[in-house]
């Protein structure tokens, strides 16, 4: 994301309807708060874009903890019209194949809500396992989530960066 696109990422982070009915928990998001979450939380946002550049999601990876120790979780988000269209299952697959290409990691991990099976699929067709649940977990009306995670050794090798046209 590069700082022109700052608008655009507290429109969509503050839209009900970006998050859709599994999320329901868009809070206001000023642009200072939002320079100062992506600087200090470690949030790194990536836009997804259509051929013509037309931005219509975003996917992100950013630092989570857990038993204190430091672990690398992604998220990501598509505008209502463009989902079910195979760009949040690409950009996913991009992520994982560029964080693993670029860092030493040997786990990334993503949650979703049971009930969304569109977020389900993008993440095992990436490779990702379902490892369980976490109860009460998502903000707003609490409610559970899946739990998933590829780690390193599952990956092997990337499945878009080395395709060719």
């Amino acid at each position: 994301m590069e700082k022109e696109d700052l608008s655009l990422f507290v429109e969509w982070w503050s839209d009900l309807a970006f998050w859709g009915e599994y999320l329901p928990f868009p809070e206001q998001l000023s642009k200072a708060n939002a320079e100062k979450m992506l600087a200090t939380l470690g949030f790194n946002v990536f836009f997804v874009q259509k051929k013509d550049g037309e931005k219509i999601g975003n996917v992100t990876f950013y630092n989570s903890f857990i038993g204190g120790n430091r672990l690398l979780e992604i998220g990501y988000g598509i505008i209502s019209s463009e989902r079910g269209k195979g760009y949040c299952s690409e950009a996913t697959q991009l992520m994982v194949d560029y964080l693993f290409l670029s860092m030493d990691i040997s786990r990334i991990m993503a949650s979703t809500s049971i009930k969304n099976k569109g977020s389900q699929r993008v993440l095992e067709k990436a490779g990702f396992t379902r490892e369980g649940t976490i109860r009460n977990s998502a903000r707003g009306t609490w409610r559970d989530c899946y739990l998933y995670s590829i780690l390193r050794e599952e990956w092997k090798e990337p499945k878009i960066l080395t395709r060719t046209a």
